[in-house]
């Protein structure tokens, strides 16, 4: 079952992760060995609550798309002047999309901006993979956010006939 669960991480560059009750965010991560690797705070991706997290819940998807590993995960913050920071976060900003400046120089933002590089390792004893997965879709409804805007109809010169 255990290989599931490496080839999933090993393929990984989205993750369902959740923390507590709360709603699951997908978040984009680097694979690090048997756990992911992801960064969250000011400038970054949106996380509430996984900076500060001891545990979360990740769910990853196959080639398909779709669900096919769910496990409980422990949750470490690396700090900014720790070693596995210096290794890891330039790993992690050259993987950055659209990102301004170097890796490195990126990596320096993410500490000064006080950005939580996080390290997700999943949990083998509480893994649930086909056929033990949910039938049933976890899709929720969206939630409410300032972004969302009524849509305006189209500016039109002229009058459109109808035929």
């Amino acid at each position: 079952m255990t290989g599931v669960l490496d080839e999933a991480i090993k393929k990984a560059s989205i993750a369902w992760i959740s923390t507590g009750d709360g709603p699951a965010y997908a978040l984009w991560c680097m694979p690090v060995e048997l756990s992911l690797a992801v960064i969250t705070g000011p400038g970054e991706q949106y996380a509430p609550g996984l900076a500060d997290a001891k545990t979360a819940t990740v769910r990853l998807r196959g080639d398909h798309g779709g669900l096919i590993v769910s496990t409980e995960a422990t949750v470490t913050r690396l700090d900014p002047q720790g070693p596995e920071w210096a290794e890891l976060a330039p790993q992690l900003a050259g993987k950055r999309l659209n990102a301004s400046g170097t890796a490195t120089e990126l990596a320096a933002r993410w500490a000064v901006a006080d950005c939580a590089l996080l390290v997700i390792a999943p949990a083998v004893d509480t893994l649930v993979a086909a056929p033990d997965l949910p039938a049933e879709s976890a899709a929720a409804p969206p939630r409410e956010t300032p972004a969302r805007v009524a849509t305006r109809k189209p500016f039109r010169l002229h009058k459109v006939v109808r035929r």
